[in-house]
């Protein structure tokens, strides 16, 4: 099982949008996967359709010891997707944990249990909060990989040398296994000098580290956690979907898992005027974020 936290301490970046639709194109492709909202906002759980109520099992009554992980996974409509929902009783993990002994790590127990069950999963893909608090700290501590996504914008890199160093602390104190597995170009629009530029400079500064595929604007993507549902559920043949499968096999490839049924070519910014790569006039950035 390996676990993968999307992390970025900037909101509206994408992180929710793109834990459920890589999540949701690996299962597609056969790979059975988790998505885990750690967001007290919810978001990823919305989105899904899997709001938990008060007291139900969620993502804060498995970090608070009432309910197991298997109790609070739920199937989606998509086959080999499931979920691990949250609702706004996590907002107080941050304090009601803080005293807790070995509290950066209830997450990691509870999945290393988890590994050992027949529902076990192969990828799990952990949203996190725009925060670098305990919640983030805790996903970071049980995680083999990290993803930041970046909006292609003037402020991509603003906060990097802190999210990056708060990483390399993490791998070298409580989690060596820790390492960044890519970092993903989110909201690209080819049309704005200052993408291009932006993405020049991403390159320039980690290389191959850089995710070929770029998620261009896109407005079904902006639509789709309206409906409570994956980009793949709400429009298949969006340039959203193109783009998410392409990525989802990037991401399947660096993890080991080889050429998978249904993975698409890799979107990059030479293939952004290909016919059919644009369906609708892009949204206003902000609203590609579902949390």
């Amino acid at each position: 099982m390996q676990v993968i936290s999307i992390i970025n301490q900037k909101g509206g970046v994408g992180k929710t949008t793109a834990s459920v639709n890589i999540a949701a194109a690996l299962a597609a492709s056969g790979i059975r996967s988790l998505i885990v909202d750690l967001d007290p906002q919810a978001h990823l759980s919305i989105s899904l359709d899997r709001l938990p109520e008060p007291g139900a099992p969620s993502v804060y009554t498995l970090m608070s010891g009432t309910h197991s992980i298997e109790e609070v996974v739920q199937s989606t409509a998509q086959e080999n997707l499931f979920v691990a929902p949250t609702n706004l009783d996590l907002t107080g993990a941050e304090t009601e944990f803080a005293s807790e002994i070995g509290r950066e790590s209830i997450l990691r127990d509870a999945l290393k249990k988890f590994a050992k069950s027949k529902m076990a999963p192969e990828v799990v893909i952990l949203d996190c909060p725009p925060s670098l608090g305990l919640l983030s700290l805790n996903a970071l501590v049980c995680s083999q990989y990290v993803i930041i996504p970046l909006q292609a914008e003037f402020f991509a890199l603003q906060g990097m040398a802190q999210l990056l160093d708060v990483v390399e602390r993490v791998k070298r104190r409580l989690n060596p296994g820790l390492d960044l597995l890519g970092i993903l170009v989110s909201m690209f629009q080819k049309q704005r000098n200052l993408s291009r530029e932006v993405l020049d400079e991403l390159h320039g500064h980690f290389g191959d580290l850089v995710f070929k595929t770029l998620v261009r604007v896109n407005v079904r993507l902006a639509e789709a956690p309206s409906h409570g549902q994956t980009i793949y559920e709400y429009a298949p043949e969006s340039a959203g979907a193109a783009d998410f499968s392409a990525l989802a096999g990037e991401v399947a490839d660096r993890l080991g898992f080889g050429a998978k049924k249904g993975v698409e070519k890799p979107v990059t910014e030479s293939s952004q005027d290909s016919p059919g790569s644009t369906e609708a006039p892009p949204e206003p950035v902000a609203e590609m974020e579902a949390g």
